[in-house]
């Protein structure tokens, strides 16, 4: 077979790729990984749909060239379980058929196959549909990388590297929905640095926005659960979500919380209740049904914060709805 290699920039940076090779004949599998390991791929082999399947669970390869038909199941069906195991993510999937058979081509396009190739394999168009497929692949995956680091950056609060208010009120939407069918109780904490509007007047802004880090940090800290959530609220307010939380839970956090920043012993000698900065909370619980609305326990929890402010400052209010 003639394996004469043309690397371009392009498909050197392709070199390495993980093929995954699925065919039952011993030959065409041995006639594949000599060419393909001539062209620079690493090659993993099957001879059946169950090996196959193993063999992309534990290898994870950059794209499967699959025959169509195998010896204990269809290789479309294959080709439909590799899609669902990749959970959404683009492994490119060439088929290999024997003839043009149209109706199974098309079958095959719609269960996840991004193109197929004709045996006996002239190998020259093997090898651009590979750099093809590779490449779009990569694009893809680019692409993917790209919209989740936008995202990431969409709901982040660019001053204190926390959660910001767009992401607190969809992660207050999907655990107030995940409580109403759990039947579990969701609780809230909003807390507000004391007399911070002096602080920045005494010690300047860039010292108020050190401030907010700091304080950002040691909330974040104070929270462990994987779905509990600190984030910024807005201005010097934090907004804290307690999903499977009762008022004692959310009472018990907000104690450590005014430990963890009373502990930082930021000066604050404008203060008119401590010689540090102080935070007040509001924090409130509720178990929702279908027939309440979430802004029910962030107007409430609002209120409470409002009632610690006016009783004083560095203190908590709280209640269960």
């Amino acid at each position: 077979m003639n394996s004469e290699r043309i690397l371009s920039s392009s498909s050197f940076n392709l070199l390495k790729s993980l093929i995954l090779v699925v065919d039952d004949d011993r030959a065409v599998r041995m006639q594949l990984r000599h060419w393909l390991e001539a062209e620079g791929y690493r090659v993993v082999e099957a001879a059946d749909g169950a090996a196959c399947l193993s063999a992309y669970e534990q290898e994870h390869p950059d794209l499967v060239l699959l025959d169509i038909i195998l010896p204990d199941q269809d290789g479309l069906e294959c080709c439909k379980q590799i899609q669902r195991m990749s959970g959404g993510s683009y492994t490119p999937i060439l088929m290999m058929t024997g003839c043009e058979d149209e109706a199974s081509i098309n079958r095959a396009f719609a269960w996840g196959a991004m193109d197929y190739i004709v045996k006996p394999i002239a190998w020259s168009i093997l090898r651009h549909r590979l750099r093809r497929l590779l490449q779009d692949s990569r694009r893809n995956r680019n692409l993917e990388t790209e919209n989740q680091q936008l995202m990431r950056l969409a709901t982040l609060d660019s001053l204190t590297q926390i959660p910001n208010r767009r992401r607190f009120d969809e992660h207050l939407d999907a655990m107030w929905r995940q409580m109403v069918r759990e039947g579990g109780l969701i609780s809230m904490v909003i807390g507000d640095v004391d007399f911070f509007k002096a602080y920045n007047d005494t010690y300047g802004h860039p010292s108020g926005d050190q401030c907010l880090q700091t304080i950002a940090k040691a909330l974040s800290r104070c929270c462990h659960r994987p779905l509990d959530l600190v984030a910024r609220y807005g201005g010097e307010e934090f907004g804290i979500i307690l999903p499977q939380t009762d008022l004692k839970g959310a009472l018990n956090l907000t104690a450590s919380m005014k430990v963890a920043i009373e502990a930082l012993q930021l000066p604050h000698r404008e203060s008119l209740v401590d010689d540090f900065v102080t935070m007040s909370f509001g924090a409130a619980a509720v178990r929702p049904s279908v027939n309440m609305w979430s802004g029910l326990l962030l107007e409430a929890t609002d209120e409470l914060l409002y009632k610690a402010k006016a009783a004083g400052r560095k203190q908590t209010c709280g209640i269960e709805i």
